[in-house]
């Protein structure tokens, strides 16, 4: 497995060096929505300690991150009236993964509406917003 790059996309949001939508953080994790969703809603659970994947994350790292997961992907769910939820995790590119910093995908889902392909058109920032704010009203309460 190949080294972990402290310079991908990730890890430049988790120091701010770049900019992100975010709905979610606490001591262990944070959510953004993905800027190429491949369903409306599409949101990105990124644990802060460094790892490239799951396989070579900390044990330590994977309760709290899941604990994120959960809520996050429950807010999502309420906030925008999904009928059911898809979690994925890839690791390593032949897996489908394309950013090497550990990543959780959540992916509300709706009968008869197929996803969109992984890494296919940036949404409108405005579009990303409008979710953001409905996922962000739905942890409040």
């Amino acid at each position: 497995m190949a080294d972990y790059d402290p310079q991908n996309v990730f890890a430049k949001i988790l120091r701010g060096e770049m900019p992100a939508q975010k709905i979610y953080e606490d001591e262990a994790a944070i959510a953004i929505m993905d800027v190429m969703p491949q369903a409306d809603g599409h949101v990105l659970v990124i644990p802060k300690a460094p790892s490239r994947n799951l396989l070579d994350m900390d044990a330590e790292v994977l309760g709290p991150l899941f604990a994120a997961v959960q809520t996050v992907a429950r807010a999502v769910k309420k906030a925008l009236g999904a009928e059911g939820i898809t979690i994925t995790q890839f690791n390593e590119a032949p897996a489908g993964q394309s950013v090497f910093h550990a990543h959780v995908h959540i992916l509300p889902r709706w009968t008869d509406v197929p996803l969109r392909p992984h890494t296919s058109k940036m949404e409108k920032p405005e579009v990303l917003a409008a979710h953001a704010d409905k996922i962000k009203a739905a942890l409040r309460g």
